[in-house]
């Protein structure tokens, strides 16, 4: 098979770029390695491919659509991987075909149009992000592995029940499994999401962006990075106040000066 053609990015292009309140990135998950923060500490760290990104689409909650979004495309395509409606979503957006699309919803869209650049400098050291990403599938598991039962004994005349999930049912009038009942079954490939990661580490000139934590999925696959839904958006750098020493009446302690040594 032909390799792909590697398409103009929208960042190289020269494109426009998307208001700050669009806080949201398409990336690829390149791995993990280690890093020393400001503070000299090792950190271990994902590094994610984010970006450049391209707006390609965006919906407005008085349009037909009847709510606000933002879709946002990430990696190139040949055209032929494409059908027509979707190669007509990107004409109209005045994009090269993109590989990705995934649709953000926001307040505010008022200043994103399609065809505005988003890239990582939106983000910045200390900032804390949302990562999501699809988990490594595990394929048919059994519930020791996929939910943690410890398993049946192994003595009193048991016989190859060792990973046994045990009883399923718990009334006996009723006669049937309930739904929701931890047994063996597809275990992984669902939808994760990492909250509250901090990033250590933005690299504009390469759109590499790191965040403190692992992210779900093998390497090579895509993830998204968003800015978290919790309260504390960034974290907050306190300086340290240097306590006064009191006695037991509240008076204050006079620190001591070391004698100073005398010379020889």
């Amino acid at each position: 098979m032909a390799e792909e053609t590697k398409q103009e990015t929208p960042a190289a292009s020269g494109a426009a770029k998307a208001p700050a309140q669009l806080r949201a990135l398409l990336g690829e998950k390149i791995g993990m390695t280690q890093v020393f923060n400001k503070d000299g500490e090792l950190k271990a760290v994902t590094v994610v491919q984010a970006g450049p990104c391209a707006v390609v689409r965006v919906k407005a909650k008085d349009g037909k659509d009847g709510y606000s979004a933002v879709v946002v495309g990430f990696g190139a395509v040949r055209e032929k991987s494409l059908n027509k409606a979707e190669l007509g979503l990107f004409k109209k957006a005045g994009l090269q075909p993109m590989r990705h699309l995934k649709e953000f919803r926001l307040a505010d869209v008022s200043g994103i149009a399609a065809g505005q650049a988003v890239d990582v400098s939106r983000f910045a050291p200390g900032d804390f992000v949302d990562v999501q990403g699809s988990s490594k599938g595990k394929g048919f598991a059994g519930v020791m592995k996929r939910h943690n039962f410890r398993g049946m004994p192994a003595s009193h005349g048991a016989s190859d029940k060792e990973r046994s999930p045990g009883s399923l049912t718990s009334r006996r009038s009723l006669g049937k499994v309930l739904k929701g009942q931890r047994m063996a079954g597809h275990m992984g490939d669902v939808t994760v999401t990492m909250s509250k990661l901090e990033v250590l580490q933005v690299e504009p000139e390469t759109n590499k962006i790191y965040v403190h934590g692992p992210v779900p999925g093998a390497n090579g696959s895509v993830v998204s990075i968003l800015e978290t839904s919790k309260n504390l958006k960034r974290r907050v750098v306190r300086e340290k106040v240097k306590q006064v020493k009191r006695d037991k009446m509240g008076n204050i302690i006079q620190e001591k000066a070391s004698p100073k040594k005398k010379a020889k």
